[in-house]
């Protein structure tokens, strides 16, 4: 793994209305990496992956990815640039196919380089194929949360952010999914996950940061974060994914 960042996050503040939710938050994905953050419900997670991908917009603080500030840059700008997300919920369009829910996300390329995505997702995901006409909204959470995928990584990011993608699924699912992060990643992409399930996502990730009330208030490689007592007590106990 390189020891360049590809994503510096600095001081960052998002208010929301009245509401502060990050409160001089920073943290860094370097390139090649995987980088956890962990917290309970509220603390500010989903609301760091909406300011990074441009839903949100900071207050204070900078978002440099790969070299460039991108902070407060609008959406489609930032997935240009090479920075996609798979979001919480996974938001797929259920009343569209799945090869229209594919082609979305490669929205931006060219009609070959468009095809030569589509068929690399649908070779990692055989269940796409085998449903390809099929209404996006007739599959299980599980092969919606493989479609959120596919369809995130057709723009060919540098960086993919993915929010909560073990929620409401099985265990297995959830094994089969967190081994695919891994061969993201094996494949040159990096990502920033932000998950609940502490044990799963300390297991494929480098490094890891804790948050609560919109801060950084523990971090350190996945090891440490393992073997830390704190971390243990609260969010190694209940899982088992």
């Amino acid at each position: 793994m390189s020891t360049a960042n590809l994503l510096d996050i600095k001081a960052l503040h998002v208010r929301m209305g009245e509401q502060s939710i990050l409160n001089g938050l920073s943290l860094h994905v370097p390139t090649g990496g995987i980088v956890t953050v962990l917290g309970s419900n509220g603390v500010g997670k989903t609301t760091l992956m909406r300011a990074i991908s441009g839903v949100y917009h900071s207050t204070s603080g900078s978002i440099e990815f790969d070299g460039t500030d991108i902070t407060n840059w609008p959406s489609h700008r930032i997935v240009a640039a090479g920075l996609a997300q798979a979001p919480e919920g996974r938001q797929i369009f259920s009343s569209m196919t799945i090869a229209e829910n594919l082609r979305i996300g490669g929205v931006g390329l060219s009609p070959q380089a468009l095809a030569e995505e589509e068929e690399k997702q649908l070779q990692r995901f055989a269940i796409l194929r085998s449903r390809y006409r099929q209404k996006a909204g007739t599959l299980s959470g599980g092969e919606q949360q493989m479609l959120c995928i596919a369809r995130a990584l057709m723009c060919r990011p540098k960086l993919l952010l993915m929010d909560e993608p073990s929620l409401g699924l099985a265990p297995k699912v959830v094994r089969q999914i967190f081994d695919l992060i891994t061969q993201i990643r094996e494949e040159g992409h990096s990502v920033l996950l932000v998950e609940q399930n502490a044990r799963a996502a300390l297991r494929v990730a480098d490094y890891a940061y804790v948050m609560d009330g919109g801060r950084i208030v523990i971090e350190g490689s996945s090891t440490e974060l393992s073997d830390d007592a704190r971390v243990r007590a609260a969010y190694l106990g209940g899982h088992t994914g």
